[in-house]
């Protein structure tokens, strides 16, 4: 079936439903960390519990404690499994542009007006959303196939000011990496890198990962 033979809202809904997520049975997990910033290296314990909410243990520095303590949040709040309705019930669909690669634009509307995505091969590749006062821009570049949906392997992101267009920070570049645990894709490491170089790289590495 092609994208013309289906709605706007028919094909997101296929590309939503496709991305990995935990199942409401998921116990939660700890991990050992390993926070590598630039030359310093950080080590303690993270904790994911069944509620999503994670804690960090045996890291002194706050600076350092509250850096893994957001990738781990960020990490679950993306596994989170949301009924399609849930999440998108109040938005609209249109088609827009196709990419030279296939990547078909999808305008929203409704509650998200003015957010934009596309999608390629099933699969969300890029998310242009206004949160917070400000609008984030992730493309995706490679992914990772569970065999129960994608989880995101390469991308990046960069933020601009909603108003004005101007870029705020630097572009971020990640890499993600998984292992299964228990029947579980667990990120295992994420690598961080900065276009400005004004921010050394980042590195997160979780092992010893044990559900609970």
């Amino acid at each position: 079936m092609t994208a013309t033979q289906v709605s706007a809202q028919e094909l997101f809904r296929a590309a939503y439903e496709n991305r990995y997520t935990w199942d409401s049975s998921f116990p939660g997990y700890t991990a050992d960390v390993t926070y590598k910033h630039g030359d310093t290296v950080y080590e303690g314990k993270v904790t994911i519990k069944k509620d999503l909410s994670a804690e960090v243990t045996g890291v002194e520095d706050e600076t350092a404690k509250k850096a893994i303590h957001g990738q781990a949040w960020e990490v679950a709040i993306h596994r989170v499994r949301r009924a399609f309705e849930q999440t998108h019930g109040n938005n609209t669909f249109a088609y827009g542009e196709t990419d030279a690669d296939g990547a078909i634009e999808i305008i929203m509307g409704g509650k998200a007006d003015g957010d934009r995505y596309k999608l390629r091969n099933n699969e969300v590749s890029m998310v242009h959303r206004h949160i917070h006062g400000v609008v984030v821009t992730i493309n995706t570049t490679s992914s990772h196939d569970t065999g129960e949906g994608y989880l995101s392997h390469r991308y990046d992101s960069v933020y601009h000011d909603p108003k004005t267009g101007e870029q705020k920070g630097a572009r971020s570049e990640f890499e993600d990496e998984y292992e299964k645990v228990g029947g579980y894709f667990i990120l295992n490491r994420r690598a961080i890198r900065f276009d400005d170089l004004t921010e050394p790289p980042q590195e997160f590495i979780f092992s010893n990962i044990e559900l609970l």
